[in-house]
């Protein structure tokens, strides 16, 4: 399904490029020429007011001929190099918090065209650990953020809260489940989550990270997404998919839910939080809700 907003970036990149090309060729110079010829016949040195009256520029075109350097250059940051997203919700806490603003690489899986997200050139595959933004395979226009922990060709189990794992098999022979390491740091009160969470350190691929665990929320192994051939907390995931969780462990709704994501989902690798807001409000405080009440300036920086 097409990206909206890419589509229209990309037609007004088209058009007023047009328009930029065709006045740089044609109506350019014949302005210029009507105006020198003016010149020429004029008996006074006009001046640029007096000029610009003699074969007006269209208003249109002159927008258009404008605006072309500057969107076309956001027509190249945003659909091949950087993007920004803000986080909506807690899903992925404490990694990453709402009102955090990010830089998304759009080039770390590979260039793709801006529309339907075909790669042209292939750069690099995800890794187990990468924090990813990716269109919502349930419905593309939502982009989703979550982290990365099934590649495909791996058999995953979600069980007693813990993530075990088989990697793909390169032999006839697999071999058996292994938990990741996690280290359990103590507690921790989230306004957000209204409730004292177990914070951990997880070891996933070559990323350490935290995540946090709410010790009175049963697992939900009946909302799962049930595969074929499998127990209802086990998945292996098909070729050419990805199997997403948010660290946020007992408030993600990722894949033990709706299943995998395809390749061609992928958006990019969150690399960096760029500015974070927070919206702390009491119960006297007259500002609306989108209105931020300060800036974690610590925040900024690299994301794990």
């Amino acid at each position: 399904m097409a990206n909206t907003f890419a589509l229209i970036l990309v037609c007004l990149t088209i058009v007023t490029g047009i328009v930029w090309v065709i006045d740089k060729l044609k109506w350019g110079p014949a302005r210029k020429a009507a105006r020198d010829e003016a010149q020429a016949h004029s008996e006074t040195t006009l001046d640029e007011k007096t000029l610009e009256k003699i074969h007006p520029e269209n208003v249109v075109i002159e927008n258009a001929r404008s605006l072309f350097p500057v969107i076309a250059i956001v027509f190249v940051l945003r659909s091949f190099i950087y993007e920004p997203f803000q986080i909506p919700s807690g899903s992925m806490m404490p990694t990453l918090l709402v009102g955090d603003f990010i830089l998304v690489e759009k080039f770390s899986y590979g260039v793709k065209e801006p529309v339907w997200q075909n790669k042209l050139i292939p750069l690099g595959e995800p890794k187990r650990g990468d924090v990813a933004v990716f269109k919502y395979p349930e419905d593309p226009r939502i982009d989703y953020i979550k982290r990365v922990v099934g590649l495909p060709g791996d058999r995953i189990v979600y069980k007693d809260k813990k993530i075990y794992l088989i990697p793909k098999c390169e032999t006839d022979s697999c071999g058996k489940y292994k938990a990741l390491d996690m280290n359990y740091l103590g507690t921790e009160d989230f306004a957000d989550e209204r409730s004292t969470m177990q914070v951990y350190t997880e070891i996933l691929g070559e990323v350490a990270h935290k995540v946090l665990i709410n010790p009175n929320r049963p697992e939900q192994v009946s909302s799962y997404y049930q595969q074929e051939g499998t127990y209802g907390y086990e998945w292996v995931v098909p070729e050419g998919h990805y199997f997403m969780m948010g660290d946020n462990r007992d408030n993600s709704l990722d894949s033990r839910y709706w299943g995998f994501v395809p390749e061609q989902n992928l958006v990019g690798k969150a690399v960096a939080i760029w500015i974070s807001f927070e919206f702390y409000r009491t119960a006297d405080d007259f500002l609306p809700s989108w209105v931020p009440s300060g800036v974690r300036f610590n925040r900024i920086g690299g994301i794990k």
